[in-house]
């Protein structure tokens, strides 16, 4: 009996990789119910207290065979998550996911298939995280209360949560998906960290990708510098190295001017920086398209309505001598030796002056 119950276990394992959704979607309805039966009665004994009553290993293969290398699975992982709202499959599957990376991994030495990549990133994004409070919803019902149990505690859950999105994240991964992870890191995967500032190799690294990458990552690294006390002292010279004329072309720009509005809303931030950044857009302005100064030249006037420190920007009455030419280094990274302070935002007048041109003809 023990070697049928092995043999359709082993067929429905290979229907997850079958050509019909129906019949992948059946068979892992399947297997799930096997897996709520074992829990119920064990086919052997527990070997340790962590594993009380649950087949970990049937749910190995389960998530071994969600986690294709040259199939895409994003439809039957949606299915899947509706498993992923039990607590205790919720915390299997993360300590399964890790080994199935390492296993992977160890048949190659280049970088690891993409499409087993974003199947990892679809398991791993369906994850809903508990906030807080007791965890009660078991797939497996307990006869009696294990007070080590570690499926149970939160601690344990947001430890496993921590270490199976570590794991992923050392490794390579595509444009695409590097932006699919930062989309969601400040609401799905920060949050529930112990330690936040474990994602700092991970955001410099995604800042080397550049274009929007770059400014998804800083968003990321601003969350852990205002909301875990993260020391990151090169911050703003990173996001004035973004303000160059292909920014106003990504996907991105509303996101860019929405997220640069968020970073420098602070009213303590030095008046060299602030007037560094007005004085680039303004330089950028002169060949930005119409829809993207209808963003930015609001953006500076924000900036200068929050920080009258920098009013001699547009205002300097009592000149020493006229500007004959413009002191400001376009070309200069450190917002702090760019000289704007000493310059003037004639660029928005430029500006001005076309756009009543076009209008009168």
């Amino acid at each position: 009996m023990r070697h049928r119950y092995n043999s359709c276990v082993a067929c429905l394992v290979e229907h997850l990789h079958a050509t019909s959704s129906q019949v992948q979607e059946l068979a892992l309805c399947t297997l799930m119910k096997f897996v709520q039966v074992e829990g119920k009665f064990p086919l052997e004994s527990a070997i340790w207290k962590d594993s009380y009553r649950f087949p970990h290993r049937l749910l190995k293969r389960i998530v071994h065979g969600l986690l294709q290398e040259e199939k895409d699975s994003t439809l039957l992982l949606s299915r899947f998550q509706e498993y992923l709202e039990y607590d205790d499959v919720r915390y299997y599957t993360m300590t399964v996911i890790n080994e199935r990376i390492a296993q992977v991994n160890r048949g190659t030495k280049e970088a690891l298939p993409p499409i087993f990549l974003n199947n990892v990133f679809g398991l791993l994004s369906a994850i809903n995280m508990p906030v807080e409070g007791e965890l009660s919803n078991f797939l497996l019902g307990q006869k009696e209360k294990e007070d080590d149990w570690k499926p149970a505690k939160l601690k344990e859950q947001k430890k496993a949560f921590e270490r199976v999105w570590m794991g992923f994240l050392k490794h390579k991964l595509s444009v695409s998906l590097y932006k699919k992870v930062l989309l969601i890191l400040h609401e799905s995967i920060l949050p529930h960290m112990s330690n936040a500032t474990m994602m700092i190799d991970f955001l410099t690294a995604a800042y080397d990708v550049g274009g929007a990458i770059s400014l998804l990552a800083l968003n990321g690294l601003f969350i852990l510098i205002h909301q875990h006390n993260l020391e990151y002292p090169d911050f703003y010279k990173k996001l004035y190295s973004l303000l160059d004329p292909s920014v106003f072309h990504v996907k991105y720009r509303a996101r860019f001017f929405h997220l640069a509005d968020l970073f420098l809303s602070s009213t303590h931030l030095p008046v060299y920086l602030v007037a560094a950044f007005a004085k680039r857009l303004s330089r950028l302005s002169l060949t930005a398209p119409p829809q993207v100064l209808m963003m930015m030249i609001p953006f500076i006037c924000n900036l200068i309505r929050r920080h009258p420190a920098c009013l001699p920007l547009i205002h300097r009455p009592s000149a020493e001598r006229d500007l004959t030419s413009d002191p400001f280094v376009m070309e200069e990274q450190d917002p702090a030796k760019s000289r704007a302070l000493e310059s003037s935002l004639w660029e928005l007048e430029v500006n001005l002056l076309t756009s009543s041109l076009v209008c009168q003809n």
